[in-house]
C-alpha cells in the first residue's frame, strides 16, 4: 500500500526499529514526525529520509519520561499539521537482567516511566490531533513480555512491568476509543532481527519458518492493519517464538 497523505508520528525513531519504521513509511509516501530523546539522533534519520527524496519529514526531541517534553512534542507537531493519522508508540527503554536487584532504582524508574507513563501521556497529548483525522490509528509496539505468562526473555522485571502496563492500557483504550473511530493496534513480538533497511541485508535476511521474526514482517503487519477498512479493528498481533 501507499501512505500518500498519511501523517505519521513515531516515537523513539532515532535508531533500531523506530528508524526502520521511519524509513519504510516515508518511502511509502507518509509525512513522518520523528522523536528521539536525543534530537541529533532524530535529525540523522530525518536527513537519511530527505536524502531518499522525501521532503515531508520533521525531527523532534522527546524524553518519554518527561511529561513536559511529551506535551512540547505534541505541540510542535501541531504547529505543522492539524491532524495525525497514525501514532506509533515505539519508545520504551529496554532493561536487561533477570535478577530484580541487579538494576538501580533510577534505571527501574526510567524503564517503567518511558514505557508505561510515556505511552499513556503520548496518546493523551496526541489524541486531539488523532480525532481530527478521518482514519486515526494508534499502534503500540508492546513485546512478548507484555503477554500474560511470558517468561522466556532475559529482560529485567521492570521491562516486563512496563510492557504489561502498555498491554493493559491498549486493551481499555481500544474499548473506549472505538466509538470515536480510533483503532488501537498492538504488536507483541519476541526478539526479532532488525537489518538495516538501507543495506543489502534488508533483502537477504532469511525469513523462513525456522528463522527469527524480522523487522520486515513487523512493518508489513503495521501496514496491513492500518490499510484495512474502518470496520476492521485488528486489536493485536501475537507471534510464535522460535
Amino acid at each position: 500500500m501507499r501512505l500518500d497523505d498519511h501523517r505519521v508520528v513515531i516515537t523513539a525513531a532515532g535508531r533500531d526499529f523506530g528508524r526502520t519504521l521511519a524509513l519504510r513509511l516515508a518511502d511509502l509516501g507518509a509525512e513522518v514526525f520523528l522523536s528521539a530523546r536525543d534530537l541529533a539522533a532524530a535529525e540523522r534519520v530525518r536527513d537519511e529520509i530527505r536524502e531518499r527524496g522525501q521532503r515531508h519529514v520533521h525531527a523532534f526531541s522527546c524524553d518519554l519520561t518527561d511529561p513536559a517534553a511529551i506535551r512540547e512534542f505534541a505541540a510542535g507537531v501541531g504547529r505543522h499539521t492539524d491532524r495525525v493519522d497514525v501514532l506509533i508508540n515505539n519508545g520504551s527503554r529496554y532493561l536487561e537482567g533477570p535478577d530484580l536487584v541487579s538494576a538501580s532504582d533510577a534505571d527501574i524508574v526510567d524503564t517503567v516511566a518511558s514505557g508505561a507513563t510515556g505511552t499513556l501521556l503520548t496518546v493523551k497529548n496526541f489524541l486531539p490531533l488523532l480525532l481530527n483525522s478521518a482514519r486515526p490509528d494508534v499502534v503500540t509496539m508492546v513485546s512478548a513480555c507484555g503477554t500474560a505468562g511470558h517468561h522466556r526473555s532475559d529482560a529485567h522485571d521492570a521491562f516486563y512491568a512496563a510492557k504489561s502496563a502498555q498491554a493493559g492500557f491498549a486493551e481499555i483504550l481500544s474499548k473506549r476509543l472505538r466509538p470515536r473511530g480510533v483503532r488501537v493496534i498492538s504488536l507483541y513480538p519476541p526478539d526479532f532481527d532488525n537489518p538495516d533497511p538501507l543495506a543489502e541485508e534488508w533483502e537477504t535476511t532469511p525469513r523462513g519458518a525456522q528463522d527469527a521474526l524480522t523487522a520486515q514482517s513487523l512493518v508489513e503487519c503495521v501496514l496491513f492493519a492500518v490499510s484495512q477498512p474502518r470496520d476492521c479493528f485488528i486489536k493485536a498481533f501475537h507471534f510464535e517464538q522460535v
